[in-house]
């Protein structure tokens, strides 16, 4: 199938925060591990997981649209220095493809494609699930204090 241009952009374009995500939460993942916090470890871990389930269904839209997937491209990746940080980046990045992937429902629906449109919602959901999480463990980190936050996610 023959898909929308402007609309292969996009998804490329998504695709690399994806590929982008997937690499910072890895990274947080594993100094969470080294730090001893296994409960975070498991969690930066299992989104940077859903993020690879995101890039795998774009790249198979993509290529279905009659597209190149773009594997190379990737957006800035920010590593926290501490938990605290850490968080606050990848809350960022969340916010920023929820944003994204909006205008990409948008445009989707513009050119007609609603086998596509289908798609992005279904991962926008997971995007607005993730932001909750992320807002969750702040909203803890803040209430509880850092350091008894921590005690909470050795393990």
């Amino acid at each position: 199938m023959k898909g929308n241009q402007k609309l292969i952009d996009t998804l490329n374009d998504l695709l690399a925060d994806e590929l982008s995500a997937i690499n910072q939460y890895i990274v947080h993942a594993e100094m969470c591990e080294d730090w001893g916090y296994g409960k975070l470890h498991e969690s930066f871990e299992k989104r940077a997981i859903q993020e690879m389930r995101h890039a795998e269904k774009l790249i198979g839209r993509i290529l279905f649209l009659g597209g190149k997937p773009v594997v190379t491209d990737l957006k800035e990746i920010k590593i926290g220095e501490d938990i605290p940080k850490q968080i606050e980046f990848d809350l960022a990045a969340e916010e920023r493809a929820i944003k994204a992937y909006n205008e990409a429902i948008a445009l989707a629906g513009e050119v007609g494609d609603h086998a596509t449109k289908d798609m992005l919602v279904q991962i926008l959901n997971d995007e607005d699930r993730h932001l909750d999480e992320l807002e969750e463990l702040l909203d803890q980190v803040e209430q509880m204090t850092l350091p008894i936050f921590l005690t909470t996610q050795v393990g």
